[in-house]
């Protein structure tokens, strides 16, 4: 075989291949990431070790560092999964359908954060026990938690100066909603209380609806 037709024959099999590793390596980073939320949930933040997470995917330490980096590194790919299963980009386009229409606005907002504690709550603990002793964790979280708090300061501001209570102003309204719909207030009526996610979001949008509009 001449060096043309070798070549030829390399690039043809680059090109099999190449869909094929890719799609194994998307399946052992899937692997990996559900094995690391099951054994943080499991172990919490300071009980989990990256051995501790390849034994339950799988595969070989290694394979885990040369994916996430280090223990730090699988954390952060599982604050990604929280914010694709609440489905950010849904929550823009609802307020987005929404607009000139602030109880539905607000009804929007509550849905994606009903949508974000049913996926992600335990992720949620977990990342704030991380984020103690791991500033990068810490860092990552606090932005999650700022661009929140700025989008729902957008929204409030957005609306007519009559909407909001009087004595209300944007800043406080986004402080009323993060007081009541929150993380802790979903873990308490779901596990202690026993309500359903579905009541939940129900009571959230009338008591936030009595609370912050005339």
């Amino acid at each position: 075989m001449n060096i043309e037709r070798l070549n030829e024959s390399v690039k043809g099999r680059r090109k099999y291949d190449s869909p094929a590793r890719r799609e194994q390596a998307e399946a052992t980073r899937r692997q990996i990431a559900e094995a690391a939320r099951r054994t943080f949930i499991d172990h919490g933040w300071a009980g989990t070790r990256v051995r501790d997470v390849a034994a339950e995917a799988g595969v070989s330490e290694a394979t885990v560092f040369a994916i996430h980096g280090n223990k730090a590194g699988l954390a952060r790919s599982l604050l990604d999964t929280i914010d694709a299963g609440a489905d950010v980009p849904r929550l823009m386009s609802d307020l987005k359908a929404a607009e000139g229409d602030p109880a539905a606005q607000l009804a929007a907002w509550v849905t994606f954060d009903r949508r974000l504690f049913e996926r992600g709550y335990d992720l949620i603990v977990m990342m704030r026990e991380a984020q103690r002793s791991e500033p990068d964790i810490d860092a990552a979280y606090q932005e999650g938690r700022r661009r929140g708090r700025e989008g729902q300061s957008r929204m409030f501001s957005s609306w007519p100066a009559d909407v909001l209570r009087e004595g209300v102003s944007p800043e406080r309204a986004s402080d009323i909603f993060a007081s009541l719909c929150n993380v802790d207030v979903y873990r308490v009526l779901t596990e202690e209380r026993g309500w359903t996610p579905d009541q939940v979001e129900q009571w959230w949008r009338e008591a936030l609806t009595a609370l912050l509009l005339r």
